[in-house]
Formats: structure tokens, C-alpha cells, sequence
């Protein structure tokens, strides 16, 4: 965590107007975060209904004006639109000579590294990307979560100093990452939070057919044991049937699951191979046991319907 209090915001040098081109989730947060630390949002664009709502409650008295006209007013631009979209976004500002230079373009993608800047980097921008690892509600409790947020932070290194310190006013943690590791450092995330979101949302699905009436209740104590004790432990954390070798109760499952939710067989199939071979590896899961159980894992109804044979 930052151990050294920032100045008040108004004794702060260099403060610094901001504008957010694509209000979605993201930009509209960061740009509230960024005027508490003393900067002062000047323009957003916003095409959906949404995006306008989101603009209005974050950044009240806020001009929404075209993405051209929030880089004509803002020496910061923050680039918050979809990963898909923002190469032809930053080519489209290029060419039509929007960007100024010495302005300070900041993408939030988890993909991509100050690279996709390129083309307005080559027209006087100073590039940064800044990705805020969490999740986005669209509301104004995104402010408070970035306190204390890892950022996927890639820039060039003479621009390191000025882009930790923006992650920093905004209450982050900045972590550098390579610009030739943006893609694995992104599917990191996205295996562990947004896969996690299926997880736990088919998991609630399949306790309520199984008749449990808080299923929500039943599942935060253990998820949260759990997320624990692998963020502490790693693999040494994992249990239950698959890391026991329990061959027919994972049998068992899938038969289940084959009646009740079909369309889940795939997913538990997957996970349970990964987690097999992670147990394996790990010594968690004795390799005697190992051949039944990856014969249910391989997904031939005849292994699973009944037990094994």
C-alpha cells in the first residue's frame, strides 16, 4: 500500500483537465477518482443512453460533447471504450488531428500496452496505459473501490513516473507490466474474475434446483474461505472430490448433471480435468487413484452413467 500521505489537493502541482472519451463503466469512475485528487474533468463523450446516465450521476455539470471536442478541452483524455474498438478509435483521432501534442492519452485495456498509441504518439501524444484490475458497476461505488486497485501500468520509461503517480492519485497500486505481456497478463484476469463470475452464478443456478433457498447464503462463507486460502496457499488449497480421487462421486456429478444441466457438463468436465492435473502435479492426488478418475473426466457417458467400471 502507499505508506506516504499525497498533499491536499489543492496545494498538489500540476493539476490537470480531464476529459473521458467513451463513457462506459470505467471512464466516468476514473474520472470522478482523478477530481477528488484535484484535477477537474472538463468534457465526456457518450453515445448510449446508459453512458449519458453514467456521465450525469459521476461527473455532474460535465459538458458531453463529440470525442473530438474532449481532446480539443482536456490535457488528459482517458480512452475508455471496448478493447475491439480503441485501435480505430486512436486511428480515427490521428488522422483527423485531433491530438495535441504533449497531451497525455491514458487507454484502460487490459490487452493492449501503450503500443495501440502509436499512431497519436507519432502526433506529439504522450501514451500510458493504465488498467485498473476490478471490476465496474457503473455506479459511484467504483470510486471507492479503487482504493487500494492493482493497475496493469505499461508506458515508456519516460513517461513511468508520471503514470504511476496518476494510478497513485487515484488511490491504486500500480504494477508494471511488459508491453510484449499485456495479452497473458489480461487473460490472467479474465480466467480468474470473469470466469469466476459463470462459476459462481451456475453454481447458484444449480442449488436452486436442487431446492436450496439461499443458495447466496449458503455459497459466501465458503467462496470467500476459499478465494482465501488459494490467494494464500495456491494449489496446496485445492479439496474435495477431484483432488481426492473420488472417482464415483465426480461419476456421480456428471450424471447429475447431465439430467438436471446439461448445458453445465462441459464447463465441470473442463475444470475437473485442470484441476486433476494440477493435483497430480502437486502431489495431492495419489496416481492410483488417478486412471478411474480421468476415465470420468473423459467424458464417455458409459464411465459416469452408474459409476465407474
Amino acid at each position: 500500500m502507499n505508506e506516504n500521505p499525497l498533499a491536499e489537493p489543492q496545494d498538489r502541482p500540476a493539476r490537470l483537465t480531464v476529459g473521458v472519451v467513451g463513457a462506459g463503466r470505467v471512464g466516468p469512475a476514473l474520472a470522478a477518482s482523478l477530481q477528488l485528487a484535484g484535477h477537474h474533468p472538463v468534457a465526456v463523450s457518450g453515445v448510449s443512453d446508459a453512458s449519458r446516465r453514467r456521465a450525469a450521476a459521476l461527473l455532474p455539470d460535465v459538458p458531453l460533447v463529440t470525442p473530438e471536442e474532449v481532446l480539443a478541452r482536456a490535457d488528459l483524455v482517458l480512452l475508455t471504450v471496448p478493447d475491439d474498438a480503441l485501435p480505430g478509435l486512436v486511428a480515427g483521432l490521428a488522422e483527423t488531428g485531433a491530438v495535441r501534442p504533449g497531451q497525455l492519452l491514458v487507454h484502460t485495456s487490459g490487452r493492449f500496452g501503450a503500443g495501440v498509441l502509436d499512431e497519436a504518439t507519432r502526433a506529439g501524444a504522450l501514451p500510458l496505459a493504465l488498467h485498473p484490475a476490478m471490476t465496474f458497476t457503473g455506479t459511484s461505488v467504483d470510486v471507492q473501490r479503487l482504493a487500494g486497485c492493482s493497475f496493469g501500468v505499461t508506458a515508456p520509461a519516460e513517461l513511468r513516473m508520471a503514470a504511476e503517480a496518476l494510478v497513485i492519485e487515484m488511490g491504486g497500486e500500480p504494477e508494471w507490466i511488459e508491453e510484449a505481456a499485456r495479452p497473458l497478463y489480461h487473460a490472467a484476469l479474465a480466467i480468474g474474475a470473469n470466469h469466476l463470475v459463470t462459476l459462481v452464478a451456475q453454481s447458484l443456478e444449480l442449488l436452486r434446483t436442487a431446492g436450496v433457498g439461499a443458495p447466496d447464503r449458503m455459497l459466501g462463507p465458503l467462496l470467500g474461505a476459499a478465494l482465501d486460502n488459494a490467494l494464500r496457499s495456491g494449489d496446496a488449497a485445492l479439496t474435495g472430490p477431484v483432488a481426492r480421487g473420488d472417482a464415483g462421486t465426480v461419476a456421480a456429478h456428471v450424471a447429475e448433471l447431465r439430467k438436471h444441466s446439461p448445458q453445465a457438463v462441459a464447463g465441470y468436465l473442463a475444470m475437473a480435468r485442470t484441476t486433476a492435473d494440477r493435483a497430480l502435479a502437486h502431489g495431492l492426488l495419489k496416481p492410483e487413484l488417478a486412471e478411474d478418475l480421468l476415465g470420468v473426466l473423459s467424458g464417455d457417458p458409459d464411465r459416469t452413467e452408474g459409476g465407474t467400471r
